[in-house]
């Protein structure tokens, strides 16, 4: 198979496979390229309500296919650019699980996701000192968001692996799970997700990434979604709540 961006949706999560396993998933420029569109069908999907990021077999990605770089350094960090931002503007909650290698390129797309869930003995590196490229600014600004600036100059500086241990101690990762456990958490923790307000998570998305100007647009689709008094109602009456309110509405 060529490479290529695999994906399907069930039970109201969506997940993204790279996939390119003869080189341990590294994106191609077609790669990077189709995932904005796909990320954009999917947010309009009304049955999607969380993303999970994953890669094929035991990796998640190797970073960037070196051979695109050959041709056109500063074409190929563009098309990057793109797929990182529309990752991180998706406005449902996205999720990368990782397994084996998440480097260069694959370490900015986990970046991008709202959380990172880890299988142990994983490794994570941003690696463009190795290869004298500068890392975009809204990349490197999202790293230190994350890990804060020291852990930040680390990676950038020395291009270095770190382990699970040290990306969960820096906050660079979220969950770090028992090797063959990954799957079962990610599923339980979406199912977690998908029950929840979008209203909530996509304010909270709006906020917690630095945006400051909607508290008028957000109190006004609280007021009208029936949200809140859906979630006071099952939450007196027991039972699980049946919130309405969808970013494709």
């Amino acid at each position: 198979m060529e490479p290529d961006l695999l994906h399907g949706v069930t039970d109201a999560v969506a997940t993204v496979v790279l996939h390119h396993p003869a080189k341990r998933n590294a994106m191609t420029a077609a790669m990077w390229a189709a995932l904005p569109p796909l990320l954009d069908t999917l947010a309009a999907d009304p049955a999607v309500r969380a993303l999970v990021l994953t890669g094929a077999g035991g990796t998640f990605c190797a970073g960037a296919d070196i051979s695109t770089l050959r041709e056109s350094p500063e074409e190929a960090q563009e098309l990057a650019v793109r797929a990182e931002e529309a990752l991180a503007a998706f406005p449902k909650p996205t999720l990368a699980a990782v397994r084996g290698h998440c480097v260069g390129g694959g370490a900015q797309l986990a970046a991008a996701c709202d959380l990172r869930f880890a299988e142990e003995g994983a490794q994570f590196g941003v690696t463009p000192a190795k290869l004298g490229i500068v890392y975009p600014s809204t990349a490197t600004r999202r790293l230190v968001s994350l890990v804060g600036p020291a852990t930040a100059k680390y990676l950038l500086f020395s291009g270095e692996l770190i382990d699970t241990e040290r990306a969960l101690r820096t906050g660079l990762v979220d969950e770090v799970l028992p090797v063959d456990g990954l799957e079962e958490r990610v599923a339980e923790f979406t199912r977690v997700l998908v029950s929840r307000s979008q209203l909530t998570q996509a304010a909270a998305k709006e906020f917690a990434n630095g945006r400051g100007d909607r508290e008028v647009h957000w109190s006004a689709q609280a007021r009208g979604s029936g949200d809140t008094a859906e979630g006071v109602a099952a939450f007196l009456e027991r039972r699980e709540p049946r919130f309405t309110w969808t970013t494709s509405g």
